[in-house]
């Protein structure tokens, strides 16, 4: 698993998955977006549309941040507030001096992105397909003073052991993990979030993704006071909406908690169901990396380029893989959805390899 230079990336980095959606317009079966279908639900909107008659008022979030802290087991000064993940991201690039990053790879690339932009050179560990994309912490440059990993990795669904993603802490090094899609693995095992053991440790999370929230950007970070402080100090004024905030305080509640939960074992039956439908395509060249565990899939193709296009013109929009580092133009993610809406995918992958062979 070697460490790639900091020349050019050769990937887009900035490319995801709501612009396979959204390219021509067409009205398309979204199998791109991790976005939880269904969501947000009824209860969760009230809440939202309750907070609008405050809107005259500036964003106050100490009541978001202290459910927040509560949710896991924390002191408010451990958490920090963002609009979505992908802030958090940007914060980290700018606000922490930094000599040489790691990213490991494939993985969501909006954290090399944002490094990238800040000015700072970005090695890459590019985890591999033969190795079913899992971890080695050996395969980390000792000299690596901030590492990024996923967990579960989009795209990959890999979910790594805590132990071995702990196990990349040392003095002196910023250790961020990615945990946007945690909370959609069943009693969210191997999460590090509410650790205040491991050193240098930056845990990510999201609330868009099993909430439906994309459109209102609303994540969290949890970290050691001082580094809370550095971040909270890149942020610009009131960064959070109070729709925002109104929503994180009640997606962290007892209500939503259990809501979560049970959606959790929903993904997991409904994901089983789609793995298993594409063996059935595995003398087509269909391979899958297993065991997924998050809510999406990562799937190996020949002429995949191809029968994405294909999917399209039937009706559904998949996540390209190449412009992921690690992955080529033979991968596309697949979002777990319905078992009806899966099956109606399978039928038309069916007659896109046929297409795409022909």
């Amino acid at each position: 698993m070697p460490a790639e230079g900091p020349a050019g990336t050769g990937h887009d980095l900035r490319h995801h998955g709501d612009a396979e959606v959204r390219d021509d317009g067409a009205d398309l079966v979204d199998l791109a977006v991790n976005v939880r279908a269904g969501t947000p639900p009824d209860w969760l909107r009230e809440v939202v549309a309750g907070s609008l008659g405050s809107l005259a008022a500036y964003p106050d979030d100490r009541a978001a941040r202290a459910a927040v802290a509560a949710r896991h087991g924390l002191p408010p000064e451990r958490v920090l507030l963002t609009a979505g993940a992908a802030e958090a991201f940007v914060l980290l690039a700018r606000a922490l001096e930094v000599r040489r990053p790691v990213v490991v790879h494939p993985q969501f690339t909006e954290p090399e992105a944002a490094l990238r932009d800040a000015g700072h050179s970005v090695d890459r560990v590019l985890l591999r397909a033969s190795d079913g994309f899992r971890l080695d912490p050996a395969a980390v440059p000792e000299d690596a003073d901030l590492v990024v990993i996923g967990n579960p990795t989009n795209p990959t669904s890999v979910l790594h052991p805590a132990a071995a993603v702990a196990g990349l802490a040392r003095p002196g090094r910023t250790l961020v993990v990615d945990e946007a899609f945690m909370d959609a693995v069943p009693g969210e095992r191997e999460a590090l979030a509410g650790r205040t053991d491991v050193p240098g440790l930056v845990v990510l999370r999201s609330l868009t993704k099993t909430w439906g929230l994309a459109g209102l950007r609303i994540g969290y970070v949890l970290a050691a006071p001082g580094t809370v402080t550095e971040l909270r100090r890149a942020q610009p004024l009131w960064p959070v909406s109070t729709p925002a905030l109104a929503a994180a305080e009640a997606c962290v509640g007892p209500r939503a908690l259990a809501g979560a939960a049970h959606a959790a074992y929903r993904v997991a039956a409904d994901r089983d169901r789609l793995v298993t439908g594409l063996a059935e395509f595995a003398s087509a060249g269909v391979t899958v990396v297993t065991p997924a565990e998050g809510p999406f899939v990562l799937v190996r193709l020949p002429r995949a380029a191809a029968v994405r296009r294909r999917l399209r013109g039937l009706g559904f929009a998949v996540r390209r893989g190449d412009t992921f580092p690690g992955l080529d133009e033979e991968w596309l993610r697949l979002a777990v959805r319905d078992r009806t809406t899966t099956d109606a995918f399978l039928r038309a992958l069916d007659r896109a390899l046929m297409d795409a062979r022909d």
